[in-house]
């Protein structure tokens, strides 16, 4: 290092040492802004520009009212299967938690009608819950339920059971639809995962039906830094997906 580094480059270089070396495990906490103000004795500007250029290098991720850390690899969710998150989560060795913004029962419209394929109905259950690993948003799930498929699905406890978990636990799946895109998030689900107006997000549609009617429509939005989609199956010589 010379004299004619500029501080902030400094500020880089000793987190970055830190996370090379393997002392700072990714998920690991680093020092605030303030932290970093009083050890290096320099200005909150300075601080914040270091930890800015090193998340948009990759190299830590920032939770609005939580903090700063070093950056895990995205989690992997299944594109095709129809996983529980908090299955997912679990088995990676974290903590998964529920948080519950909305519960209601809602009046089906035109839309809705189309969605479920079902002009007969009145109604459909509606949550939406923000998944959580080790306290980071991770998923957004914003579903709506057939009432014929579970009656009684909104007097569930989904923090002890998530709406995938209840579903599967309720009815057959007979089939399932998916379609994803990249979208950037609006400014309620920049407030619910705690990304900015720039993080780039994955949103996955899925319809499941159950003995011949669709019994649920889900979209899940996940900030694209923190989850990745996948999918694997056999296929025959010629690439199609072997039945």
């Amino acid at each position: 290092m010379t004299e004619a580094q500029p501080l902030y480059a400094l500020v880089k270089d000793h987190i970055l040492e830190n996370i090379r070396s393997g002392a700072w495990e990714p998920g690991r906490r680093v020092p605030s802004e303030n932290e970093l103000v009083e050890r290096f004795q320099i200005s909150r500007m300075t601080a914040n520009r270091a930890l800015r250029e090193l998340t948009a290098e990759g190299f830590l991720a920032r939770v609005p009212g939580v903090g700063t850390f070093v950056r895990e690899a995205p989690a992997l969710a299944s594109l095709m299967e129809l996983r529980d998150i908090a299955e997912e989560i679990t088995q990676r060795g974290h903590r998964h938690s529920a948080r519950l913004v909305a519960r209601s029962t809602v009046e089906m419209n035109p839309a809705l009608a189309e969605e479920f394929e079902d002009r007969n109905l009145a109604s459909l259950h509606h949550v939406v819950i923000v998944h959580e690993e080790n306290g980071v948003p991770v998923q957004l799930e914003d579903r709506y339920v057939n009432p014929l498929a579970v009656p009684d699905f909104l007097a569930r406890d989904f923090s002890a059971a998530t709406p995938t978990a209840i579903l599967l636990a309720a009815t057959p799946v007979d089939e399932l639809e998916h379609t994803v895109e990249a979208c950037l998030p609006t400014p309620e689900q920049q407030r619910l995962l705690g990304i900015g107006a720039l993080e780039p997000c994955l949103a996955l549609h899925r319809r499941s039906w159950s003995r011949g009617r669709v019994a649920t429509a889900v979209t899940l939005t996940y900030p694209a830094s923190r989850y990745a989609l996948y999918t694997r199956h056999r296929t025959t010589a010629r690439g199609a997906i072997s039945q």
